[in-house]
This record gives C-alpha cells, sequence and structure tokens, in this order.
C-alpha cells in the first residue's frame, strides 16, 4: 500500500513537471541561464571514429530520467519525465552508440521493468522489453521506490522535524517496538529483486556491458554535523540516520550487482555514494541533489539537478574507459 502511494504522489508532481517542462521548450535560452551554479567535472569530448557500442540502453526511475532539469525529452509517455540532460543522455554524447533508448521513468519500481507503468501522461512499457540479444551496454538504476522507500522517507521527515527539531522523531516513526527499522529492512528486501532485474538483463542482452548505477547522496555525511533546515528540513537527529538508510540502498545496489557479476556476467556496480560526499543537498553551490523547493529550471524536490547528473555521467565513463 505504501509503495502504490508513492508513485500516485510521484503521477502528480509529473504531471505538474510536464506542465514546466513544455513551456521551457519555447524558452531555451532563459532556462540555460537560470541552470543551478552547481559544478561538476564537464563530460569528455565526443571521440571520433567508430562507435564503441551499437545499442545503449538506460533504464530506471527517476534518479535516471531526470524530471524537471532543463529541457525535457518530448517523447512518450511524457509522464515519465525524461530530460535532455539527465546521464544516460550526457554519456551517450560522449558515447555516440550507434542506437540509444532511454526508457527510465519518474516512480518506476523493479516490477517496472517486466510489467507496464501507468503513469499521469501515459503508459511506460516494460523497460526491459527494449532490450534485444545485440544490445551491449546497459545502465540500471532501480530499488529506491520500491517498498515506497524513498517516497516515505522525503514524504515524512519533513514533517516531523517541528516535534523534536534535534531529535530524531522520523527514525522513531520508522522504527518497531522491538528496533525493527522498516525502512532498512524494506530495503535489505529490495536487493533480491534487482538482483532478478539483472539476471533478466543478462538474459535477454547476454552480450551487454551493465553498468548498476548506485544512487548519491542526500544527506550529508554524520561527521560533518552539518545541517541545513531550510533546504532539507529533517530533524537534526534524523539527517544520521537517513544516511544510514541511504547507506543501507547502496548496499543492497551493489549486493544485486555483485551477485550477478559472482555468476561470470559482465555486471558492474558504478557507486555514488561516495563520489557525491560534498554535493549533498546542504552542500549549496555544490549540491547535486535539489532540496525541499521543486525549481521548475533546476530539478524536482530531493531530485538530481543537471550538475548531478553530469557527475554520475562522468563516472560511468571512468567506469568505461
Amino acid at each position: 500500500m505504501r509503495a502504490r502511494r508513492v508513485l500516485t504522489t510521484f503521477g502528480a508532481l509529473g504531471a505538474a513537471a510536464i506542465l514546466a517542462f513544455t513551456t521551457l521548450t519555447a524558452t531555451t535560452a532563459p532556462a540555460a541561464a537560470a541552470e543551478p551554479a552547481a559544478q561538476a567535472e564537464p563530460a569528455a569530448p565526443v571521440e571520433q571514429g567508430e562507435p564503441r557500442f551499437g545499442h545503449y540502453v538506460a533504464l530506471g526511475d527517476s534518479y535516471t530520467s531526470g524530471p524537471l532539469i532543463p529541457l525535457p525529452k518530448l517523447t512518450a509517455p511524457l509522464g515519465c519525465v525524461r530530460s535532455t540532460a539527465n546521464y544516460p543522455t550526457v554519456l551517450q554524447s560522449t558515447l555516440r552508440a550507434e542506437s540509444f533508448d532511454d526508457v527510465s521513468c519518474g516512480g518506476a519500481e523493479t516490477t517496472h521493468m517486466t510489467e507496464p507503468q501507468r503513469t499521469a501522461l501515459g503508459t511506460n512499457a516494460p523497460q526491459l522489453d527494449t532490450l534485444r540479444p545485440d544490445t551491449d551496454l546497459v545502465t540500471v538504476g532501480i530499488g529506491g521506490n520500491d517498498e515506497g522507500v524513498f517516497g516515505s522517507m522525503v514524504g515524512t521527515c519533513p514533517g516531523l522535524r517541528a516535534l523534536d527539531p534535534t531529535g530524531t522523531p522520523c527514525r522513531d516513526h520508522f522504527t518497531d517496538p522491538d528496533g525493527t527499522d522498516r525502512l532498512v529492512e524494506a530495503v535489505g528486501r529490495t536487493e533480491g529483486r534487482i538482483a532478478a532485474v539483472l539476471d533478466e538483463v543478462v538474459a535477454r542482452s547476454p552480450e551487454a556491458t551493465v553498468l548498476v548505477v548506485g544512487y548519491p547522496r542526500i544527506t550529508p555525511p554524520p561527521a560533518s554535523a552539518l545541517t541545513c533546515p531550510k533546504v532539507l528540513p529533517f530533524a537534526d537527529g534524523d539527517l544520521a540516520w537517513a544516511h544510514d538508510v541511504e547507506t543501507a540502498l547502496s548496499g543492497a545496489v551493489r549486493g544485486a550487482a555483485e551477485t550477478v557479476a559472482a555468476a561470470g556476467h559482465d555486471v558492474s556496480y558504478v557507486d555514488m555514494h561516495g563520489p557525491s560526499e560534498g554535493h549533498d543537498a546542504c552542500a549549496g553551490s555544490d549540491a547535486w541533489i535539489q532540496g525541499k523547493l521543486t525549481n521548475p529550471l533546476v530539478a524536482m524536490s530531493y531530485h538530481p539537478n543537471a550538475a548531478g547528473m553530469r557527475g554520475v555521467a562522468a563516472e560511468l565513463r571512468t567506469a568505461l574507459d
């Protein structure tokens, strides 16, 4: 039930994102000028000569599709809110694969790799249906929406800060009397589902190099003792707990990738938890993640901005070199 609620919430935001995106298509220059100051390493220059890859497929959720990062991809379904500046597109601009399909979709769960996903503006076909026997590069960024983990955290914690600004009201909310952390427990169950997705990827595209993309951090590292309630309105004590949930999610994605790689497949985990340190939502002009306020010229709340997408693309390119 919780996961269904998160998808509904994203669908409403996605519709608003499309309105903003379609407006931006008529104002390309102002949109570019309004891009945030956050910086990432520039993408590698386009290589000359024969393309290294024949068919690149990008699979994933909103941390792949890039909702509200100018400008939109006007490809169906619009409810997936894919950006022309998301990391698959940035990576493709440097690789120049002969064929490129970005089928990522905001709100996607692991089930939507093999089942259709209904959005506010159309239905996205099962993402794995885009894979072919000759597909030779696949990037996968999935898992954060399973069992409503991401949506539950960012949808609940800001509203609880006022109860105990320096305490841990959100951690307490998600902790059962026996000490079980429901979100961390849910993340643990997600690992097997991600591994099942990867098994299906390599079954459909056995010759593909598969890069499994981790999630960048939203919160600053606990050792920094940094808080920014105007941008990331979690209770001070909940920031460390949220960091633990993020760390658990990164571990689940890594574990799934390593499990499938151990069976002899060309599957690699691309960590973003480490590279995004110093680029969390509290990092000001260095942030790769938008804070609590959705900005139709920057990014959806609690999602990567353009600099964050360039950062992911740079890590992927390094993994391929």
